[in-house]
């Protein structure tokens, strides 16, 4: 009788498990669907619920991640990826990438850098990684790694239809580099010249004080040969 009861008992805690699991991947095919529908008002507190029941669940929590993006919930997606990044396992580069455009979205462009350099160093091929992060780059003025991964950009999508525009700015920052080595050499060829005017100044002074004191020297000898004469006068 007792074995009977705690067989009883096992399945009904096994109908009640599946049932739990039907209403919650019910849940999150719902979620799922508004999100898709790119409906994000609507999704986020489907998605939130999934999450909040499910926080294995790390496809869902990425989906509101991005409802969260959606509707400019900036803070929200932020503490939300953060989270996700010590338990998304082979999602780590697309969380840390979502993070970055979080970021930049918000005005941080260091920070956007800093979650690109880390969703690269997950995936070395993250090709819109090195893109985003090219882009943060000229934000924060760094413009030599900007070209530099423009460049490894345009090496692992070659067929980019940003091609034109990507080679256009790094035309235009190459040209502001040469300007600026120009105008470099410029002030150091002026700097050099300004130098050498004062050196032939201070030559040509001192050259002139040197003859000056020479003159001087040789008055000086001169009074001292002339003898006085300390005898009277006689008129005749």
């Amino acid at each position: 009788m007792r074995y009977r009861l705690m067989n009883i008992l096992a399945v009904f805690i096994f109908a009640v498990s599946l049932v739990m699991a039907q209403e919650g991947g019910g849940n999150f095919s719902k979620a799922e669907d508004t999100f898709l529908r790119n409906k994000p008002e609507e999704a986020i507190p489907l998605l939130e619920k999934v999450v909040s029941e499910d926080p294995a669940n790390i496809k869902a929590a990425q989906y509101l991640g991005i409802a969260y993006q959606q509707v400019k919930r900036w803070d929200d997606a932020i503490a939300l990826y953060k989270k996700l990044l010590n338990r998304a396992g082979l999602d780590v580069a697309q969380v840390a990438y979502n993070l970055g455009n979080v970021y930049f979205a918000k005005g941080s462009a260091a920070f956007a850098e800093e979650y690109y350099t880390l969703a690269i160093q997950k995936n070395e091929s993250y090709s819109s990684a090195y893109l985003n992060r090219a882009n943060a780059r000229i934000k924060t003025g760094n413009l030599s790694a900007a070209v530099q991964d423009y460049t490894a950009y345009l090496s692992l999508e070659p067929a980019s239809p940003k091609r034109p525009q990507i080679e256009q700015l790094m035309a235009l920052i190459n040209a502001q580099f040469a300007a600026e080595e120009q105008k470099k050499m410029e002030a150091e060829a002026a700097a050099k010249a300004e130098e050498e005017r004062r050196k032939r100044l201070i030559d040509e002074v001192s050259a002139s004080l040197q003859a000056a004191a020479e003159e001087t020297k040789g008055l000086q000898a001169s009074s001292e040969q002339v003898q006085s004469y300390d005898g009277e006068f006689i008129l005749e």
